[in-house]
């Protein structure tokens, strides 16, 4: 086999996989674009599927939001609440035993207050 025949053929055989590294740089980077945008739809989803089910429950959300800020406020004085976002809905029979999840977002971090219903009133679950 010729010389220069040996050296076109390491040339492309060179190029071919330098294509397929370039192929899966390019795919790790898409996939980790689209995995933080996906995460975001995905939590904007559920919120929407646990404040759904809370309407359709005959809960009232204003009285929800208003006992998770008060419980907020109890565990964490003065800390400002960017953002609230019911995460959970727990629809048990009866319903002394309904729960529901708030997510809290404020300056100090990311906080779960869960939140039981006693009669009319929705409190603090310890």
């Amino acid at each position: 086999m010729p010389t220069w025949l040996i050296v076109v053929l390491i040339v492309l055989a060179l190029l071919v996989i330098g294509l397929f590294v370039l192929g899966l740089l390019g795919a790790q980077r898409r996939d980790r674009s689209q995995d933080a945008g996906f995460a975001g739809e995905l939590e904007k989803a559920n919120q929407a599927l646990a404040d759904a089910r809370a309407s359709d429950r005959g809960w009232e959300l204003t009285t929800l939001e208003a006992a998770a800020r008060a419980a907020h406020e109890r565990a964490h004085p003065g800390a400002e609440i960017r953002e609230l976002h019911l995460i959970q809905v727990v629809d048990r029979p009866g319903t002394d035993e309904d729960q529901a999840r708030f997510r809290v977002m404020d300056a100090h971090g990311e906080h779960d207050i869960l939140l039981g219903r006693r009669g009319d009133e929705w409190s603090e679950v310890s």
